[in-house]
């Protein structure tokens, strides 16, 4: 059985690989890849795999994409970090869907499913309409999103309202989310950055590594730093450096305006 793998985040792929392993030793993964571009050319040029494990959020656009730009012979098993109260309108006939981080009995049901169904007994027409289907549900999804205006923050012993037009930043610090206001005020959050990255407007806001999200007004200065990754200069400054990852890289210059 071959598996092709679509998924961007390098620990959340190494994961799967391991589920996969254990619980079908028998299955070879063809290969593992991380943006749409990459993705369209592989599917173009390779014989087709039996099984694509897929995540929604890719280094360089969503990867409904991909059933835009090339035909995907196999079945699809979504990977996503969305909430299960959203994941359940992806749900479309026999592609099936998993929520991160990804649980081996999750894991284990879906591949049942695929086995059960034997997708190659099924008309190719369904599995179109399908894959169309699971399309126009995306697109109403990012189409008319309803993005948060401010969050409420507890300060000494009141909560405080802050619009989400005076964060500078977000950022993850041993386990915790703070956010910097533009005028350099420091707060904590109780929401991870993966659901931030959803709630938040993306012509306004964007997750450049798994540590930090920005926004554009914060960015002052873009620097070359090594391994093809970008060093920001942000405006109220950081403790630390702050790097785009090498793989956002590109997604990154295209939302600055280049």
């Amino acid at each position: 059985m071959q598996v092709l793998i679509i998924e961007d985040e390098d620990l959340a792929a190494l994961r799967l690989s391991r589920l996969l392993a254990e619980l079908e030793p028998r299955m070879r993964i063809v290969e593992t890849i991380a943006s749409v571009e990459a993705s369209v050319k592989y599917l173009q040029n390779e014989p087709a795999p039996d099984l694509i494990f897929m995540d929604i959020e890719l280094a360089d656009g969503q990867s409904f994409e991909i059933f835009e730009q090339v035909l995907v012979p196999a079945p699809v098993i979504f990977t996503t970090s969305y909430d299960a109260y959203a994941i359940k309108a992806f749900k479309v006939n026999s592609i099936d869907y998993l929520l991160k981080p990804i649980k081996q009995p999750e894991l284990a049901a879906s591949l049942r499913k695929y086995h059960q169904l034997n997708p190659q007994s099924e008309p190719a027409v369904r599995q179109e309409k399908a894959i169309e289907a699971l399309i126009q549900q995306l697109r109403q999804q990012t189409q008319t999103p309803e993005y948060r205006r401010r969050f409420l923050v507890r300060h000494l012993s009141q909560w405080l309202p802050v619009d989400v037009s005076e964060i500078a930043y977000f950022h993850s610090e041993e386990r915790v989310t703070l956010f910097r206001t533009c005028k350099g005020q420091k707060f904590s959050l109780d929401y991870p950055l993966d659901e931030l990255e959803i709630l938040l407007d993306p012509a306004q806001f964007f997750r450049i590594s798994r540590q930090f999200i920005v926004s554009v007004n914060a960015v002052q200065q873009i620097h070359p730093h090594a391994n093809h990754k970008l060093k920001l200069i942000l405006d109220p400054a950081p403790a630390e450096d702050v790097l785009v990852s090498r793989e956002r890289t590109a997604a990154f210059k295209t939302w600055m305006g280049k």
